[in-house]
């Protein structure tokens, strides 16, 4: 990877999203929104402070991740389908620069993402935890760096946006059922514990529900973290090496 051409990368590709109104506004507005509207949902229900808490604190382990998925697949494949990729191609820019430079854009945009979600839930909608909300949005960082990498590598297999976008439910709906929100991973049948052990958002689940119950810096909280960390540079690393020079 040349430094140079990484970060004219970085640069370009956070220009492009700050011009693009309606991207920022999915990036940031759109997982504050549906935990407000979680917030509603549970207002009046028997003990829903309680549950909104818990679902709530889950739901930053898993907007950031569904959203940055889907905004930067279909940003790469735009790059691709109108030639912009190609003409890239032409000049010294390596796969590697490319894709890092995407994934520290959209990174990037993703701190603003976490500190937005932070605000609403700790002080606009009261959520109280435990632990650190630092420990929290750390977590909502690292998953949407992840989504951003399985964004990056779905795009290198996907020949149009439409492609990219049917990975979704197969993705991240999978996650969404087996990550713990609905049934606790140690209750999942045999056949699909073990698939929840290697999906990225049952980590960032798991890590926020330590936070969630205990001040305690725990062990397991940091090997959720590392692990999270350590699952999204293995998809990064994967997508360059699938990605194709020329549009098919």
């Amino acid at each position: 990877m040349r430094l140079r051409t990484y970060a004219t990368t970085v640069r370009r590709v956070l220009r492009q999203l700050l011009n693009d109104r309606r991207t920022i506004a999915l990036i940031m507005a759109v997982p504050a929104l549906l935990v407000t509207l979680l917030y509603f949902v549970y207002k009046d229900f028997p003990g829903g402070d309680a549950l909104f808490d818990r679902v709530a604190v889950q739901m930053i382990a898993i907007l950031p991740m569904a959203v940055m998925f889907l905004v930067t697949s279909i940003a790469m494949l735009q790059e691709r389908v109108s030639g912009t990729l190609e003409r890239l191609w032409t000049t010294p820019l390596h796969r590697a620069d490319l894709l890092m430079g995407y994934a520290t854009a959209f990174t990037v945009i993703a701190v603003g993402q976490a500190l937005v979600l932070f605000g609403v839930c700790a002080w606009a909608l009261g959520v109280t935890i435990a632990g650190s909300w630092a420990w929290i949005i750390l977590t909502a960082l690292l998953d949407a760096f992840v989504g951003v990498a399985m964004g990056l590598l779905v795009s290198a297999l996907s020949r149009t946006e439409f492609q990219a976008v049917q990975f979704m439910p197969l993705l991240i709906g999978v996650q969404v059922f087996l990550c713990g929100m609905l049934v606790p991973r140690g209750q999942l049948p045999p056949a699909l514990e073990p698939v929840s052990q290697v999906l990225p958002m049952s980590w960032a689940v798991n890590a926020v529900g330590e936070v969630q119950a205990g001040a305690a810096v725990t062990q397991g909280l940091v090997m959720d973290i590392v692990i999270l960390a350590v699952i999204g540079l293995v998809l990064l690393t994967a997508a360059p090496l699938t990605m194709p020079r020329r549009t098919r």
